[in-house]
């Protein structure tokens, strides 16, 4: 059961009212379960509690690589909506017709960044991978995490793809990534900017790499077929849209609205 066209309950004062301690309960409230990108994780899970306390419907969210979500939806894991990491995922799911056409939107856009947990790692981020003075560097996997191609064309860009092989570890997800350099298995690694916002301890050494480094990470959202009749599925993609959860987004890091293109 979803909501007449135009009409969007979280942008209303009911929203206000909730979020100042109210909570909305509902007699059939229901479920929905998301395949949320890795990077996203933190972040999914303040919007689900919100959620949760506006609606009264529960969330469940798998997070991974988008590459390995989509294979998982592709092969009939039981999802209701999708967000990746990226726009060709959910254009497949769509074009394959997995997915509900046309609920497909731009959530949020990310952001790269060099880190590593010691304080004063670097001054220089060019000068600190030309000279390599560490033993490993990590990044996600090119082939399945949008973060890891990311990172595959910043060192590009920067002339140290090839130089930097026999230095490089590469995580299954960006969630790896970031635990690799936590960990400290890698003294620097490319993860995403919202993990370094996220990260509880010191910040250490970071640089938010220039966008015009890397292609625009678009992080999509699509309905699945499983969500198309889930009165939650529909609510949570209504709910990505609202005005409060646009400020959780960006709280993280992330570009979201007119600082994307869909």
């Amino acid at each position: 059961m979803g909501y007449p066209r135009g009409f969007s309950p979280f942008r209303t004062l009911g929203l206000a009212l909730c979020l100042s301690g109210f909570t909305i309960t509902r007699a059939f409230a229901g479920e929905v379960s998301l395949a949320a990108a890795a990077n996203f994780t933190d972040t999914t899970r303040e919007l689900a509690q919100q959620f949760e306390a506006v609606t009264g419907h529960t969330v469940s969210a798998s997070f991974g690589s988008t590459g390995k979500l989509y294979a998982q939806i592709r092969n009939g894991a039981p999802f209701d909506v999708f967000m990746a990491a990226d726009v060709r995922r959910p254009a497949l799911i769509e074009q394959e017709q997995a997915g509900i056409s046309g609920t497909r939107f731009t959530y949020a856009r990310g952001k790269l960044a060099l880190w590593s947990p010691a304080t004063g790692a670097f001054e220089d981020a060019r000068s600190y991978l030309a000279s390599q003075p560490f033993a490993r560097l990590a990044i996600a996997n090119p082939k399945t995490a949008p973060y890891g191609l990311a990172a595959q064309q910043v060192l590009e860009q920067m002339g140290q793809w090839d130089a930097l092989q026999p230095k490089l570890v590469r995580g299954d997800s960006i969630a790896q990534t970031f635990q690799f350099v936590v960990s400290r298995n890698a003294q620097a690694g490319f993860v995403a900017l919202s993990q370094v916002r996220s990260w509880e301890d010191d910040k250490g050494t970071f640089w938010e790499v220039p966008q015009s480094y890397y292609h625009p990470i678009d992080q999509q959202v699509i309905l699945l077929d499983r969500g198309a009749g889930k009165e939650a599925a529909l609510a949570w993609m209504d709910f990505l849209k609202s005005d409060a959860a646009i400020a959780i987004i960006r709280s993280y890091g992330y570009d979201t609205g007119s600082d994307t293109t869909n």
